[in-house]
């Protein structure tokens, strides 16, 4: 059993809230880091790459919600990075920006989905929520 909390998140499911998840979330603490520009192929560090982290509480095998101090577009496709804290390797996935919207004091709420993709840890991150889940 896991010393780490993963319980059900309990938001607003109602039509009005805009959350269409059709999985359970745990309230589970995870690093995300998503990739934003990457170097030009062939460059020999001349390109600088850039990179948001931020921390989520709320997460699913399909979806993530995070905040971050920029909006993102609805539709771009990024690289990302997510850390869970009993995991010791973070899990290299590819997300879609599915929406974004204003939040407190100049930052947004982002809600990512998690794209099936063979050059990503995907199955291994959805054995992981699966796990996570069932020790909860």
């Amino acid at each position: 059993m896991s010393e780490i909390d993963y319980s059900f998140g309990d938001y607003d499911d109602s039509p009005e809230s805009g959350d269409n998840r059709t999985e359970y979330r745990l309230t589970a603490s995870a690093k995300v880091t998503l990739e934003l520009e990457s170097p030009a192929p062939g460059d020999a560090g001349d390109s600088a790459e850039r990179a948001l982290v931020s921390r989520t509480s709320d997460l699913s095998a399909k979806g993530i919600r995070i905040a971050t101090p920029e909006p993102f577009t609805k539709g771009a496709i990024l690289p990302a990075w997510v850390s869970l804290d009993e995991v010791s390797e973070p899990f290299r996935l590819m997300v879609e920006v599915v929406w974004c919207r204003p939040a407190d004091a100049g930052s947004w709420l982002v809600g990512l989905q998690i794209l099936e993709s063979d050059e990503t840890a995907y199955l291994e991150w959805v054995e992981a929520v699966a796990r996570a889940m069932s020790e909860g």
